[in-house]
């Protein structure tokens, strides 16, 4: 296999420490590719950057939400209050609850709403894992289309294959790989640069489509595809019109509303080298904001030692040449 470059380097008291390798790919309003980096024709394991695309499944299947329900349905939410209080409501306008979830239980991802819920004596529940806003809409999609709700997560049940068939549409791919998720969903691999164009798709489907429709719900709403202080949340509200959802080990994709948009896929999973990663190829397209101050501040992360910062997680130098 083609060894990746490095995206990413730590750099601590004038001292590169530790390197981040993996694979991107930007494309231009046009959808050709416009700046690439390693392999991103290499299938991966988008992990979470595929719920965009299961939830256009859903609603093509007849499941019957919008705005921030729809935003936490295709999210990876915080665990926080208001996160809880939709997945209640998804689940009871199906006439389901907590029970029916098959995701794992898991402590609040905010750590904020992590301390409060261990200092009320609370723990990990599935109703807080980050996943429960998309399986509380899967329940609710097999109620609307007369599916059975028992094995939702099996990858024969028909909200599966649906699922499937809208992830080999919009990234105009072959899965190339069967593999479960950490909630325990279904995981199909594509390619870097196939998650890139599913992103494309949504942002210039029609208004009304599912796939507008969940694009619109996302940026509209980005605390519920998130949380209240995640990058994802913060990328969105610096740029408006962008939509990012970033996936586990290290992956991020994100659409512009003109159609310029790419992905990065971390090779070790690092998810320090995934934020600093998507703002080059965002700056690379040519996506920034009249204030580049908030977009700076997710350029890089700083590293401490003792009271100081003596380094910073950044892009690697000429990470993002043009294609050839």
């Amino acid at each position: 296999m083609q060894i990746n470059p490095v995206l990413v380097e730590v750099e601590r008291s004038g001292f590169v420490e530790s390197r981040h390798r993996g694979a991107a790919i930007g494309l231009d309003a046009g959808g050709e590719p416009a700046v690439r980096a390693g392999a991103p024709q290499e299938p991966v394991f988008p992990r979470s950057a595929n719920k965009p695309m299961q939830a256009v499944a859903m609603l093509r299947s007849g499941l019957d939400l919008d705005g921030e329900l729809l935003a936490l349905a295709a999210g990876s939410h915080s665990g926080e209050d208001f996160h809880v209080e939709g997945v209640e409501k998804i689940l009871a306008g199906a006439g389901l609850g907590a029970a029916d979830l098959r995701c794992p239980e898991q402590w609040p991802l905010d750590p904020e709403t992590q301390q409060e819920v261990a200092r009320t004596g609370g723990g990990p529940s599935r109703m807080r894992m980050n996943c429960s806003g998309k399986h509380a809409a899967m329940l609710a999609t097999c109620v609307a289309a007369g599916w059975p709700t028992e094995g939702y997560l099996d990858h024969g049940h028909p909200l599966q294959l649906a699922v499937r068939a809208v992830v080999e549409e919009l990234t105009g791919e072959t899965v190339g790989a069967v593999g479960v998720d950490g909630c325990g969903a279904p995981l199909f691999a594509v390619s870097v640069a196939g998650v890139a164009r599913a992103f494309r798709a949504l942002v210039l489907a029609g208004p009304g489509t599912p796939e507008r429709r969940v694009a619109d719900a996302m940026r509209a709403h980005p605390q519920w595809t998130s949380g209240t202080r995640r990058e994802e949340r913060l990328l969105m509200d610096a740029v408006p019109g962008l939509l990012v959802k970033c996936g586990a080990e290290g992956v991020d994709a994100f659409a512009f509303t003109d159609g310029r948009a790419g992905a990065v896929k971390i090779d070790d999973g690092a998810m320090r080298a995934r934020t600093p990663v998507t703002v080059a190829l965002l700056r690379a397209l040519g996506i920034d904001q009249p204030a580049p101050s908030a977009l700076d501040d997710l350029a890089t992360v700083p590293l401490h030692g003792g009271d100081a910062t003596v380094g910073a997680i950044r892009p690697a130098p000429d990470a993002f040449p043009a294609p050839t």
